[in-house]
């Protein structure tokens, strides 16, 4: 069982922020934007909204659970998001359309319709803003530390199964970028660049801004959600992650 230590130079958690200290090393941060799909008082899911809570609109499934063992297996710390993408996207930037996501296959999510500036407002400065400055004080107290972000995507997409396993996400470090993705081709992982989302496209924003504000290399990875689900290949996955990473952003 995971278990997290102290570490000295964490900062004081918070409500939006769980954090996961899986030792006292400094050369990594890890960050998990849509870890829960967690809706915190005073919200709760409306009843026509029920069906997304265990989906992936809500919440990044099985990414939580890469991202604890990977920062115990590396000796770092990892920040999580506390509280539901759909009450706030820490992925997004503070103009995206899809910050307050209000439509889901077509359907419209009851818990974003119609929301006013001061719901806006309470959302971002309540959850987003918090999140986002643990990040901040976490890379701040690290001044070596390399960026790095765990997320998951579905087995399929409008009906059509996904063959990619994993995906490697960049923006400016296109050449850690590619060295991560045939350390995991070479493991066995089908592997994509910028698949099967893009860090082009602004997909990758959340640890992109630390990133930028700290001058620090950062990279993302997508894996497909059956992996991380499954106990076993989860752990054969993270077991690959921890190389790639150990090639890649924290090298001997």
């Amino acid at each position: 069982m995971l278990s997290s230590m102290t570490d000295p130079a964490a900062p004081v958690p918070n409500h939006a922020t769980e954090l996961f200290v899986g030792g006292s090393s400094t050369d990594l941060v890890i960050t998990c934007d849509h870890a829960s799909p967690h809706l915190p008082a005073p919200w709760s899911w409306p009843s026509t909204d029920h069906w997304l809570a265990d989906k992936h609109w809500a919440s990044d499934l099985g990414a939580a659970l890469i991202t604890r063992e990977l920062a115990s297996r590396l000796s770092c710390t990892a920040a999580l998001a506390r509280f539901s993408r759909l009450l706030v996207d820490a992925n997004r930037d503070l103009e995206s359309p899809t910050l307050f996501r209000e439509v889901a296959e077509g359907r419209a999510i009851a818990l974003n319709q119609a929301l006013d500036d001061a719901a806006r407002r309470s959302r971002i400065e309540q959850y987003y803003v918090p999140y986002h400055t643990t990040i901040d004080e976490l890379v701040a107290a690290r001044p070596q530390a390399a960026l790095f972000s765990v997320h998951t995507f579905t087995p399929e997409y409008e009906g059509q199964p996904r063959r990619l396993e994993a995906g490697v996400l960049f923006t400016d470090d296109d050449l850690e970028a590619r060295v991560f993705a045939t350390s995991l081709i070479d493991q066995g992982y089908d592997t994509g660049l910028n698949e099967p989302y893009s860090g082009l496209d602004g997909l990758m924003y959340g640890i992109e801004r630390h990133a930028l504000q700290h001058r620090r290399r950062c990279l993302e990875v997508e894996v497909r959600q059956d992996i991380a689900l499954d106990p076993v290949r989860r752990r054969h996955m993270v077991d690959a992650l921890e190389r790639a990473v150990r090639r890649t952003l924290i090298p001997d």
